[in-house]
């Protein structure tokens, strides 16, 4: 499918119950679209809504109305209106998300952290670590490290276990929220290569990223969350 994500007149508010129901409006009316072999970029302040729009793409936030429409095997999916099993396989085989923490089970070895993905889809335990180790030796983390568990490192180690897991597999669609906000200019240039990469192989990918320069280097194009605040509406 050319244009594999297609976001369309989704509105997100927040209820408060612990402040008497307040309702807190987050986007309205969001409407656009991301195609295989771009990378559009979400723009804006802070506290517009770019991290809640990741996540309700993702299922992880609950939108009001509107529809999130993703090509999945083959046949139209609105993870809007999805039950959780649906959800869990569009994630499992379309498309990934690398996270701005590293969430993990305690005591798994780094390694199989990364190799988890490719695992779950089928690959072979062989296959799965090979290329969970190609990734991040390609990301500079020391293979001493490989099999100790990611809690017990820095930030910017756990960052590139998470980025090396969310691009083990090749999901059509990825969304990408500030993958690169801990990492040195070293490990920084490395991602963006990877990002032109999925781009080369189709993937549509979707991010927010804090660097300006790490922006224009992948950007296909800017959209501007600010564009869909309720509160420029009422404004």
């Amino acid at each position: 499918m050319a244009t594999p994500l297609v976001v369309s007149e989704v509105f997100k508010s927040f209820t408060m119950h612990l402040r008497d129901g307040i309702r807190l409006p987050v986007v309205a009316d969001v409407s656009f679209s991301v195609a295989s072999g771009e990378c559009v970029v979400l723009g804006g302040p802070s506290g517009i809504g770019k991290s809640s729009l990741l996540k309700m793409i993702y299922g992880n936030y609950a939108v009001d109305n509107g529809q999130i429409l993703v090509m999945h095997k083959e046949r139209i999916v609105d993870l809007a209106a999805a039950d959780p099993r649906t959800v869990l396989e569009v994630r499992r085989h379309t498309m990934g998300y690398v996270s701005q923490f590293l969430r993990t089970v305690p005591r798994v070895a780094a390694i199989d952290v990364v190799a988890e993905p490719l695992l779950a889809r089928g690959a072979s335990a062989e296959t799965a670590r090979e290329r969970a180790g190609s990734l991040l030796a390609q990301l500079n983390l020391p293979e001493e490290l490989w099999q100790l568990p990611p809690a017990t490192f820095s930030g910017g180690e756990q960052q590139r276990v998470n980025i090396a897991r969310g691009f083990i597999t090749d999901h059509a669609i990825l969304l990408l929220d500030e993958p690169t906000a801990s990492l040195d200019a070293r490990n920084r240039a490395v991602v963006v290569d990877m990002i032109e990469k999925k781009k080369k192989a189709g993937v549509a990918l979707l991010g927010i990223f804090h660097d300006k320069e790490v922006r224009e280097a992948v950007g296909s194009r800017i959209l501007d969350v600010s564009q869909f605040s309720p509160r420029k509406s009422a404004a």
